[in-house]
């Protein structure tokens, strides 16, 4: 696109694990073909995701933006679990592009409207989202809290869901790594399940749903529940408000949390279970299932 003539600014995060040498790399070739590369925010490890686009059409500016919750790499991308959003949104194409102005300049970035970012409001909106789920338990509603991670450690949000998990919200967990909540203790987590699925593939999509009386909110984000992703790196988590797209996450956390071929579930005492299908229930294997689901149906362009 650079070498056509087109405006390009990118942001690359040199100190990105294991591929510190090749983003350098890129980045010289990048400014060889006339891109403007850019790298971040001082004191702050660019981690979000995120692509724009920025074209003119029938006279006026429109915005396209890709959102990720895995990086850009031919790499990773083969082994990697990760989901990604394409979208001509107004709105979310102003927040995102906030977001790259402020990679990009010394400009501060406005309130945003329909993003989270870290190490700004990210952190607050989360638990804001659990205590509104503890309100609505106690005006007599339901709540559940369903999140995917790579990994949940950050000790204020763990707090937060073992409030949660006192008034009455059914909290279930997938997280592939580290967690530092204890699930199931008596009186502390009697009504939060964790669980890590362990297959062919690396799980590395976060996803965060929240009940809301009904109303179902559901983000993606590049962001997993620790210190560093809450107050060290640039994050987003982005809302998914398309009816269809939506069913298609929530029908694939169910089957996470369904899962009785590659699930462990996390005990009280902090060592895991490998879960075994019950007599009359049929194997299922979420890993396998999206794959074969793919296969058979690719998706439309």
């Amino acid at each position: 696109a650079a070498e056509a003539g087109k405006e390009v600014t990118v942001s690359i995060e040199l100190r990105a694990r294991f591929d510190e040498a090749a983003n350098i790399q890129l980045a010289n070739r990048l400014q060889e073909a006339g891109a403007h590369v850019v790298y971040g925010v001082v004191g702050f490890k660019t981690h979000c995701k995120m692509a724009l686009v920025v074209r003119r059409e029938d006279g006026r500016l429109k915005r396209y933006v890709h959102l990720g919750t895995g990086n850009y790499h031919p790499g990773t991308a083969r082994v990697y679990t990760d989901y990604s959003l394409f979208s001509a949104d107004e709105q979310l194409g102003e927040d995102i592009h906030e977001v790259f102005m402020q990679l990009t300049s010394m400009m501060q970035t406005p309130p945003l409207k329909r993003v989270y970012e870290a190490p700004f409001q990210l952190h607050v909106k989360i638990l804001e989202h659990i205590e509104q789920e503890i309100r609505n338990v106690e005006n007599g509603g339901a709540g559940h809290i369903i999140a995917k991670l790579n990994a949940l450690v950050e000790p204020e949000v763990i707090q937060a869901l073992y409030k949660a998990s006192c008034a009455g919200v059914f909290i279930d967990l997938v997280v592939r790594g580290i967690c530092c909540l204890r699930p199931g203790v008596p009186g502390v987590s009697d009504n939060i399940r964790v669980r890590s699925i362990i297959g062919r593939f690396l799980e590395h999509s976060r996803v965060y749903y929240f009940h809301a009386n009904g109303e179902e909110k559901v983000f993606c984000s590049s962001a997993d529940w620790m210190d560093r992703n809450f107050f060290r790196r640039v994050e987003v988590a982005y809302p998914i408000e398309d009816p269809d797209i939506k069913a298609r996450l929530l029908a694939d956390l169910d089957l996470f949390l369904n899962d009785n071929q590659q699930a462990w579930e996390l005990q009280a005492d902090g060592s895991y279970k490998k879960i075994a299908p019950k007599v009359d229930a049929d194997p299922t294997c979420a890993q396998s299932t999206l794959l074969a689901m793919f296969a058979d149906s690719p998706l439309p362009l």
